[in-house]
């Protein structure tokens, strides 16, 4: 039983038993004590209760950010994997033009012992330029140069120097270099040039054609059946001019070829002979002819043409980018 005494201020707590009654008295001090221990109690039960829902929130915004943390971990993974296999190809790419450019190299190497050319150890750039100057020199020079046979598989039936001519029996000097063809054969111009001369005859030469050439080279024909070109016509290396035949002063079918440089007569068998595998012969078989000059004002211009066009190149690659 709890009395109350308000009197004295003070609580009375009466326990019976079966042995009788006890009064226990809580006096005002202890009052105040419990009061203050259940404050302290209420006030723990607030702060844990802070506590819990800080640490619930803490732990909401830890698991947020975990989230976040794994979506970007896979994004990153995805990236790494992305840039592995970018990695990859561009090593094999590298790979696969390292190999085209071992392979170029060497055939660079082949072309240049084939041309000629001193430098294989230098700058693949610089061997480039080299070799396409020295492969265009060639070409200009072939191209514009009697060279090569004007018919094709011929026996030479006469060549250049002192002979006994085979009608008058005179001793004479041949300019030339005689083909024996039967009459009809195809002739071709032996360089690019111009028609310069067409003469029809009956005597001497017979008909007869000459071509000019550039750096003051010619070539002419003489005896032949017909003419396929006129004076004035431009003409390739190549082209057909003429037909061989029997006309003039002849003891029978055959082509008559001389080579001229500025009207002065050389031996056409070294430019019969002449191509490009063996270019550098001809400036050893023909002398009288400065080809050193020539050869150095064709690679200034062959130079020029080429570093235009790599101009151009460049130039066309900007606009397009």
């Amino acid at each position: 039983m709890l009395q109350l005494n308000p009197m004295k201020e003070r609580v009375t707590i009466s326990v019976s038993s079966i042995h009788g009654t006890k009064h226990f008295y809580i006096g005002k001090w202890f009052r105040h004590m419990l009061k203050g221990f259940g404050s302290l109690i209420l006030a723990g039960l607030a702060i844990t209760a802070g506590v819990i829902y800080y640490l619930v929130d803490e732990v909401d915004f830890a698991k947020l950010k975990q989230s976040e943390l794994e979506t970007k971990s896979m994004s990153l993974s995805e990236e790494v994997t992305s840039l592995k296999e970018l990695k990859n190809n561009l090593e094999n790419d590298l790979l696969a033009r390292e190999e085209r450019m071992s392979l170029v190299s060497d055939r660079l190497g082949d072309l240049e012992k084939l041309l000629g050319v001193g430098d294989t150890q230098g700058e693949l750039e610089s061997r480039l330029d080299a070799a396409a100057i020295t492969s265009s020199v060639r070409m200009v020079m072939l191209n514009q140069i009697p060279n090569g046979a004007p018919v094709r598989n011929a026996r030479i039936s006469s060549g250049y120097g002192k002979r006994v001519h085979p009608v008058t029996g005179k001793i004479k000097f041949h300019r030339g270099q005689d083909f024996a063809v039967n009459i009809g054969t195809p002739v071709y111009a032996p360089a690019d040039g111009v028609v310069e001369v067409i003469r029809p005859g009956n005597r001497g030469s017979g008909n007869f054609i000459r071509l000019q050439h550039a750096y003051g080279f010619s070539s002419s024909y003489s005896h032949l059946q017909k003419f396929h070109v006129k004076t004035g016509d431009f003409v390739q290396k190549g082209d057909l001019i003429a037909y061989s035949g029997n006309s003039g002063l002849s003891s029978g079918p055959h082509l008559h070829y001389e080579v001229r440089f500025v009207g002065r007569p050389l031996n056409p068998r070294p430019f019969v002979d002449w191509n490009v595998d063996n270019f550098e012969a001809i400036f050893s078989n023909v002398r009288g002819i400065r080809w050193e000059s020539l050869v150095d004002k064709i690679e200034l211009r062959v130079s020029a043409q080429l570093q235009l066009s790599s101009q151009k190149g460049a130039l066309l690659t900007d606009k397009s980018s």
